[in-house]
């Protein structure tokens, strides 16, 4: 007997960076279990992510999480319609642990298997807590590997309208956290210290792209705080930690949030999701609601904790791809730098 769609129960599995998640979601909108073993405390050691202790990790942890997912959700593997599986973009020897899992479970059930891109699936979080939002509407994701602006035309089909020429957002911020003396990760240190100092202390500039108006680049910012730091240090001044944070945080979301307002305009998109790490920035937030008020355009978010590398998010898209009948042989492989036209069948 053939299952409705809402009872279609899907496996997700997320390893692209340093969380080893496994989440159950049935109707491609009800979280079942949403496990996350994070690795934030080792890579802080190390000022980033090491991704040979990456890999290493991952395949410490991935059958338990996996196990835990299942059993949190009171399903068996022999319930599971479909595993789906992050297989791009991301660091090739932590996206083919999670790829080899995916496969081994798939074939040793028996069940389909359906490679998701990662950033797709940051868009797809907002689906869990945001019944209403059906495609199509426009995305801006921001994490620290992704700057994209993207239009999602249905639950399959997206098109780029525009990305970072060089660093990511949530890279600079993880940099620009560094060189201020708050360590990794950067983009929750720098938003939090940044309440406690002056946005309009510093003017750093906000990059445009020639002939790409919806286009980004933070490498100019990043290093304007740099060149910024080096004269204090050659002055032999001291600088307000907090007001290099907040100046710096200011020129990210002013450039973020006048992109994407803008492009919904020039698009006629009523309707922005914000999706991936930098999401949670409660500054990004604020200004994007603020905007959006401002121009009767609805704007949807994860909560935080669906704004980082999460399973559901991938359990998610996968169930939209399974129901559009994608599907992946036991020949899936990883692709680190997979762009998402790419991906699919």
């Amino acid at each position: 007997m053939k299952k409705a769609a809402e009872d279609i129960l899907i496996l997700g599995i997320e390893s692209s960076c340093d969380e080893t998640a496994a989440a159950v979601v049935r109707g491609g909108r009800e979280v079942l279990s949403n496990v996350i073993s994070s690795q934030i405390d080792i890579h802080t050691l190390y000022g980033g992510v090491v991704p040979e202790i990456a890999s290493r990790k991952h395949i410490e942890k991935i059958n338990q999480v996996i196990e835990e997912a299942l059993e949190q959700a009171d399903v068996t593997l022999a319930e599971i319609d479909a595993v789906s599986v992050t297989y791009g973009p991301g660091l090739v020897g932590a996206l083919l642990v999670g790829v080899g899992e995916a496969k081994a479970l798939a074939y040793a059930a028996g069940k389909p298997l359906v490679g998701v891109h990662h950033i797709q699936g940051h868009i797809a979080a907002n689906y869990i807590e945001h019944p209403d939002l059906e495609p199509p509407f426009l995305c801006l994701v921001v994490s620290g590997g992704h700057t994209h602006l993207i239009q999602v035309k249905t639950y399959t089909e997206f098109e780029v309208i525009g990305c970072t020429h060089d660093d990511a957002a949530g890279e600079a911020f993880d940099k620009v956290a560094r060189a201020i003396g708050l360590g990794y990760p950067g983009g929750p240190k720098i938003d939090r210290v940044s309440k406690q100092g002056n946005p309009h202390a510093i003017e750093f500039p906000r990059a445009k792209i020639s002939g790409s108006e919806f286009d980004f680049s933070f490498s100019g910012v990043k290093s304007a705080v740099l060149n910024y730091l080096n004269q204090c240090e050659m002055k032999g001044e001291t600088f307000c930690q907090a007001d290099v944070a907040a100046s710096f945080q200011q020129a990210v979301v002013d450039v973020l949030v006048g992109r994407a307002v803008s492009a919904a305009g020039k698009l006629g998109e009523k309707r922005i999701a914000v999706a991936g790490g930098v999401a949670a920035n409660s500054s990004l937030r604020q200004q994007m609601q603020k905007e959006c008020e401002r121009e009767q355009i609805t704007l949807y978010y994860p909560s935080p904790v669906l704004c980082t590398d999460n399973a559901a998010m991938i359990a998610v898209q996968g169930y939209y791809e399974y129901m559009a009948g994608i599907r992946h042989g036991l020949d899936l492989n990883a692709v680190p730098n997979l762009k998402i036209d790419e991906a699919g069948s």
